[in-house]
């Protein structure tokens, strides 16, 4: 038996298609500034290279971040939580039969709490509390599965 949920973060586009709306971007921008250049009009170039270069960096924090989630899966060998944040990989391994499930209070935007023997590791970043609350609620249940099978 082997469940698994998957928290993404709500993005609309790929890395891949953020460096192609770039490239577009970046074409039809120089293409006006160099216009304007042939027109003896230099600032409008040294603007688009400030414009281009903000907007870049902007997406790329944006690309960096666009990949984010968490992923649970509970396993008869154990409860296996990644979080992957740009760069950052964590992963940490509960044990099932230990684990507390701490459902996110309505009233204020919590995270759901895992603690298992002294480790603790909190999740649902990336979805809003409704779906936050429907995890907790699931995994608190399969859990209690796990624990009445064994």
């Amino acid at each position: 038996m082997t469940r698994e949920w998957t928290l993404r973060r709500n993005c609309s586009l790929s890395p891949r298609q953020v460096a192609r709306a770039y490239a577009v971007l970046c074409l039809g921008s120089l293409a006006v500034a160099l216009g304007f250049l042939l027109h003896g009009i230099w600032f409008v170039l040294a603007f688009s290279l400030l414009e281009l270069a903000l907007v870049g960096l902007a997406l790329l924090v944006y690309a960096r971040h666009a990949t984010d989630h968490e992923r649970i899966a509970l396993s008869e060998s154990g409860l296996l939580v990644t979080c992957v944040q740009a760069d950052h990989r964590e992963l940490v391994r509960l044990d099932p039969l230990w684990t507390r499930v701490v459902v996110p209070d309505e009233r204020r935007r919590t995270l759901i709490q895992l603690e298992s023997r002294g480790v603790k590791v909190e999740i649902g970043r990336f979805v809003d509390d409704s779906r936050r609350r429907q995890v907790a609620r699931e995994l608190r249940q399969a859990l209690r599965s796990v624990s009445a099978m064994r």
